[in-house]
């Protein structure tokens, strides 16, 4: 946790924020790009982050998205929140269509499986996820859909 960890979570619990998304994962890119991917708005919040690729399902396009991440048994734990919004994120669908996907963690590539978690499984990891982010359960209070969490590891 960083000195400005406590404003983004703020910042996070906000309603409004979703419809914000597609502005602030814009910035977030053009961040990464401007610093070869050292610097996006998670590390400068303090908070884990991963840059996920996996193949666009229709396609075939690789896609990049910047994710909130937890480590977590040697791997990492990303979940498919879009700060709570109605419609699981395009990522999401893209990743259960792959059999693998990159990760850019750390300024290191690594080619990772994952694995949709389910049951206890999924709540251990979700309260991991929850104790970096606590706006986790703020987004799930807001949709009806279950928002799926993935474990990445090592392939």
């Amino acid at each position: 946790m960083g000195l400005l960890t406590p404003v983004a979570v703020r910042l996070g619990k906000l309603s409004w924020m979703p419809r914000f998304l597609p502005q602030i994962a814009w910035l977030d890119d053009r961040l990464q790009r401007l610093t070869r991917g050292r610097v996006g708005f998670l590390e400068l919040a303090g908070l884990p982050g991963l840059v996920l690729t996996v193949p666009g399902r229709r396609s075939g396009i690789p896609r990049s998205t910047n994710l909130l991440t937890v480590p977590y048994l040697g791997g990492w734990l990303v979940a498919g929140s879009s700060f709570g919004a109605p419609e699981p994120p395009a990522w999401a669908a893209n990743l259960r269509a792959a059999d693998t996907a990159t990760v850019r963690y750390r300024g290191k590539d690594v080619t990772v499986r994952w694995e949709e978690l389910a049951g206890d499984e999924r709540a251990s990891a979700w309260a991991a996820m929850v104790e970096v982010w606590p706006n986790f359960d703020h987004y799930a209070a807001r949709t009806d859909r279950v928002i799926p969490v993935f474990h990445l590891t090592r392939a």
